[in-house]
């Protein structure tokens, strides 16, 4: 087993923080949804180390209010993760070298809704989507070697992929289950991408941000998360501000501690134990699990194919 990663930072730590002394001049970012929530302090985090940062994002006047807001060389495309025809275009959009890219965007709870491929939007949206951008922007990642970064979730203990019905055809639909089995997927790929791109630099590591009120919630209702928060035992939870949630992207992103580091998920700026008996914290075995991901990997590429 590989030592586990740790670092001088911590759950409190920020965005700016963790990037303090880093100087990221000449390195090009995308950050999908950079603008809201902790992918606002994700991008500012990197552009203020001199990053040129792209936000790919679903509302273009909102990410070009953001950009503004920020400063620096920050760039705005439009991205819908949900719509793989807008995953192509940006794809087509982009040339160049592309150093960091940070899986940020996401759903959560939402109703039972499909895709009109008949795909479940969560599982559609917080990983198909994510995987068909990682996939095809490789080239440009491999130009120099480049660091993914999957932004996933403690939720992911709730589920791990359910390979016999991915996309609740047969199971009643349940929302948390849903979103549980996307933000395993996000784990596993990290893991595959590293394996599978190891000779072209390219490492990708998953985490989770924390507790973050962020539109990410817009689903669900304050009766539901106290329901939620009763049934983990979270009843001492702390929320984080949006710099805090950021802060762990923004570390997988740059910190030289993760030079060569891939395949791994880390929460509160630290590699997770694994989670034994606490769903709030670590991380579940099936979502580590090498054969899983390699599995994950095949069936994306049968579900994407033209």
């Amino acid at each position: 087993m590989s030592e586990r990663i740790t670092t001088p930072f911590g759950a409190d730590s920020t965005a700016a923080e963790v990037v303090s002394g880093i100087d990221l001049g000449g390195r090009r970012a995308v950050v999908t949804g950079g603008s809201s929530g902790i992918g606002v302090e994700t991008a500012r985090a990197l552009a203020g180390a001199g990053a040129e940062v792209t936000l790919a994002v679903r509302d273009t006047a909102a990410g070009q209010r953001v950009a503004g807001e920020i400063g620096g060389d920050v760039r705005v495309a439009r991205l819908d993760l949900a719509d793989q025809a807008s995953v192509a275009a940006f794809v087509a959009g982009w040339d160049g070298p592309l150093h960091l890219l940070v899986n940020n965007a996401g759903v959560m709870a939402t109703p039972e809704t499909r895709t009109p491929e008949g795909w479940e939007l969560q599982f559609a949206t917080n990983h198909l989507g994510h995987f068909a951008l990682t996939t095809g922007l490789h080239r440009y990642l491999a130009a120099e070697g480049a660091r993914v970064v999957q932004v996933s979730s403690s939720a992911h203990h709730r589920s791990g992929v359910v390979f016999d019905d991915i996309h609740f055809e047969r199971r009643p639909y349940e929302p948390w289950s849903a979103y549980g089995q996307s933000k395993s997927a996000n784990v596993l790929f990290a893991i595959e991408a590293t394996r599978r791109w190891a000779a072209d630099g390219i490492t990708a590591n998953a985490l989770m941000p924390g507790g973050i009120m962020t539109n990410l919630q817009r689903h669900v209702t304050e009766e539901e998360m106290t329901r939620l928060r009763a049934q983990v035992g979270a009843t001492d939870f702390k929320w984080k501000t949006p710099e805090q949630g950021a802060a762990t992207s923004v570390l997988l992103a740059t910190s030289p501690l993760l030079e060569g580091v891939g395949g791994r998920y880390f929460e509160d700026c630290d590699e997770a134990l694994p989670g034994i008996g606490d769903p709030r914290h670590g991380v579940a075995a099936h979502a580590l699990d090498p054969e899983a991901a390699t599995r994950l990997w095949a069936v994306t590429e049968e579900t994407l194919a033209p």
